[in-house]
């Protein structure tokens, strides 16, 4: 277990992840290196283990072994990536979704609306789009398609004229302040969840998630192996519909589409066919589990054009 953060499903997802120790696998989000030490204890000796991860707090988590790779670089690139250290073919990708708990729990990266810090949520803090940038800049149309779109909020419309209306009197520069902004906005019934609803669905705009994931599903079917695995952790039902509707259709509308002799083409078989939820016990034990969805799609032996 990682102090930086405690990996979710992390039994579940390495045995699922591997099937070959001397086989390559990536851990597209490496953060606290929980899941990456996991697979690592897996391999023998001729495996090998490429990761990725854009914050460069991540970087004093690296392990010191000669079988892995950090790349300090966001996984929406893997493809590219794992040509470059000639990574090719691999045998299986994991992908631990969202923020980690260092993420959330650090105030100084504004990720969180229970601390207060500068509105920022930057995973890679050289990013130059950050929450500041999206809550004082952005258009009222296009705040409340973000809101409605990333954070399924009800009232995005009154959200996004609220905070129009309210930046003009001064620019927003903490998560205290922008709390404030919008308190009258926050359904009186469940904050906390209305709240985090807001804070995801910046955080997702900030940080282009939903077109990562998108890339790194499209692209793993070019990079893994027939019979290799894709192992996907989610924690919203954006992430989760996405990753559900790549596995069961090969396309991201989840439209079925047959050729003339009425079979479905697709490059991932999602084996069991429902997502893997955490037990109970883990639940307690990391509340942060309880939203967790796994995914795990085999490779199958044709590749779509």
């Amino acid at each position: 277990m990682s102090e930086y953060h405690n990996p979710v499903l992390l039994n579940e997802s390495v045995d699922a992840l591997v099937w070959n120790p001397d086989g390559i696998y990536v851990d597209a989000t490496f953060g606290g290196g929980g899941h990456t030490r996991h697979i690592l204890s897996k391999l023998s000796a001729k495996g090998r283990l490429i990761a990725f991860d854009r914050d460069s707090d991540a970087i004093g988590n690296v392990p010191d072994d000669v079988r892995f790779t950090l790349v300090n670089h966001n996984f929406a690139w893997i493809k590219q990536f794992i040509r470059y250290y000639h990574g090719l073919p691999l045998h299986g990708i994991l992908a631990d979704l969202g923020i980690s708990s260092h993420q959330i729990d650090e105030p100084s990266r504004g990720f969180a609306h229970r601390f207060d810090g500068p509105l920022d949520m930057r995973m890679d803090r050289n990013a130059k789009l950050s929450a500041q940038t999206v809550v004082n800049n952005y258009s009222e149309d296009a705040l409340k398609t973000l809101f409605y779109k990333y954070g399924e909020i009800p009232n995005s419309n009154k959200l996004a004229a609220t905070i129009v209306s309210g930046r003009k009197s001064g620019q927003v520069n903490t998560t205290e302040e922008f709390k404030t902004l919008i308190s009258d906005c926050v359904n009186k019934g469940t904050p906390a969840k209305y709240l985090s609803q807001v804070y995801q669905a910046i955080r997702i705009e900030v940080n282009g998630e939903m077109k990562a994931l998108e890339n790194l599903l499209k692209y793993s079917s070019d990079l893994i192996i027939p019979e290799g695995k894709l192992v996907m952790i989610s924690y919203h039902s954006l992430e989760d519909r996405m990753v559900k509707n790549y596995l069961q259709s090969g396309n991201f509308n989840g439209d079925k589409i047959t050729d003339m002799y009425g079979n479905l083409h697709k490059p991932f078989d999602a084996k069991p066919s429902k997502a893997i939820a955490p037990s109970e016990a883990e639940i307690k034990e990391n509340k942060r589990a309880r939203s967790a969805k796994m995914r795990v799609g085999i490779r199958n032996t044709w590749k779509t054009k």
